[in-house]
């Protein structure tokens, strides 16, 4: 089959085991899209990060490099699952594509190998797994991390992020408020209007953030600033916060003195120390990388404790592990084989 023929079937001749061994099947977005349901994803990054909080995988790597206008970064990781897999991402993030060139942010595309003997099993576009992995790992906080009895969630910054954001936490919230805040109001209340029949929870735009955060159990920041927006006096006590956006070191979107006086818990302490909000934290000698009270894989494994208190502010700093890359990819693969999904091609032919 053509390696251009994106979306198609794999030949019913072709099985899961022979797939696995003959070729590598090439899946779009519309494929990862398809394929991969928020809680799947859910159910398989929070497995990847309790396996990794046991030493049951190996530290993943992160490589990055600034261009004019962007930024590409190389995430790679290993798991096991039904067999070992080693999965690489490079992706790229030009956050003027939209605007200037009408090009997502984010473009990229997974590696899926087998980590016993090196057959690349999958190439995936890496736009829809990277926004679900991403929001699925906030999900996963917020089960653990915030209040059992929160209602209302903000989710700041109205992006394709977002979306993602708000379609994991409801699956594992039992919310009955949402606030959309964004610089450009026009996309907070479409956001509200799109979201708001998919969830069949209210949802509000707003343009007076510290009303916003002081009204909300939840928080989320999904944005590109390069300044931190949301204040230590704006959050009240008991408030989880998920510090999604900065992703390199120079973004940032909370207060350093939130971090100081809240629980940190980080996806990686050795990636956000270096390019999360805590760095930006660390960096105003505000607190430092043992201050963090835990990797999210210590929480999940229950090696360190969640929530301890109601009043306790707990920040989750998300700045993106290859774990959940691989974990995403490999449900996705799994589902190909399984419903016969993807363009088969072979490097060998």
């Amino acid at each position: 089959m053509d390696a251009a023929t994106n979306n198609s079937h794999i030949s019913p001749a072709l099985s899961a085991t022979s797939a696995s061994h003959a070729c590598t099947l090439m899946l779009a977005r519309s494929d990862v899209e398809r394929l991969l349901t928020v809680d799947e994803c859910i159910s398989a990054v929070e497995h990847a990060f309790g396996e990794h909080a046991l030493g049951k995988t190996s530290p993943p790597g992160i490589l990055g490099m600034h261009v004019p206008d962007g930024s590409f970064h190389i995430k790679a990781a290993l798991l096991t699952r039904d067999r070992a897999y080693f999965a690489a991402k490079v992706n790229a993030n030009f956050p003027g594509n939209p605007s200037h060139h009408g090009l997502p942010t984010i473009q990229g595309v997974v590696v899926l190998c087998d980590a016993a003997n090196g057959v690349p099993l999958a190439v995936l576009d890496s736009i829809a797994l990277t926004a679900l992995r991403t929001a699925a790992a906030t999900a996963v906080a917020a089960k653990y991390l915030a209040r059992q009895n929160s209602r209302t969630a903000l989710i700041c910054g109205c992006g394709v992020q977002a979306a993602a954001q708000l379609r994991a936490l409801t699956s594992v919230s039992r919310l009955e408020r949402i606030y959309a805040y964004d610089l450009d109001a026009q996309r907070a209340a479409a956001f509200a209007a799109l979201l708001q029949g998919e969830t069949r929870v209210p949802i509000t735009p707003v343009a007076d953030l510290a009303a916003a955060v002081a009204a909300s159990d939840i928080v989320i920041t999904c944005t590109t600033a390069r300044r931190y927006f949301i204040e230590h006096a704006m959050v009240r006590p008991g408030t989880f916060i998920a510090g999604v956006g900065a992703d390199n070191e120079d973004k940032q979107e909370l207060d350093p003195q939130l971090l100081a006086a809240s629980t940190v818990v980080a996806d990686s302490i050795d990636q956000c120390a270096v390019i999360g909000d805590l760095h930006h934290a660390i960096a105003a000698k505000a607190m430092s990388r043992t201050d963090v009270h835990a990797e999210l894989g210590q929480i999940v494994a229950g090696i360190k404790p969640a929530r301890c208190s109601p009043e306790q502010i707990i920040v989750f700093d998300s700045t993106g592990t290859a774990l959940q890359d691989v974990a995403a990819a490999v449900a996705v693969y799994r589902r190909a084989l399984e419903h016969q999904r993807g363009a088969a091609f072979s490097f060998n032919a």
